[in-house]
């Protein structure tokens, strides 16, 4: 995954914990697309200043990542849930052309709407 991108979902989960200050900068540069001296100009810092704040709150969500695992666990459930989803089409499909089950429609169907409902 791309830096910006990762350091960018990262901050979907843990900006809470970051100081104020941090959170506020790393947004500005990951999620509002500024420079560091746009940055700096808003906020009354200098750029080097910028730069070490966006550098340690970069650092402590990759380590809060290492630790908690929330962003990679999420990945892996959307994942999931896609499978599923695809599975219970599958299924769906292949009883509509074969069998014909009424059953097998309802279970598939409700495993579908179930996986669905959960990846929104």
């Amino acid at each position: 995954m791309a830096k910006n991108l990762e350091i960018s979902y990262l901050l979907d989960f843990y900006s809470e914990m970051l100081t104020q200050k941090q959170r506020e900068v790393i947004e500005y540069y990951y999620n509002d697309d500024l420079s560091l001296s746009e940055i700096a100009m808003n906020e009354g810092i200098t750029r080097q200043g910028v730069r070490d704040s966006i550098k340690r709150a970069e650092s402590q969500l990759l380590e809060m990542e290492e630790r908690l695992g929330l962003c990679k666990r999420f990945r892996e459930m959307q994942e999931g849930l896609d499978r599923i989803i695809e599975a219970a089409q599958d299924i769906l499909q292949y009883n509509q052309e074969s069998f014909c089950a009424p059953r097998l429609d309802e279970k598939a169907g409700l495993i579908l709407e179930t996986a669905q409902r959960l990846n929104q």
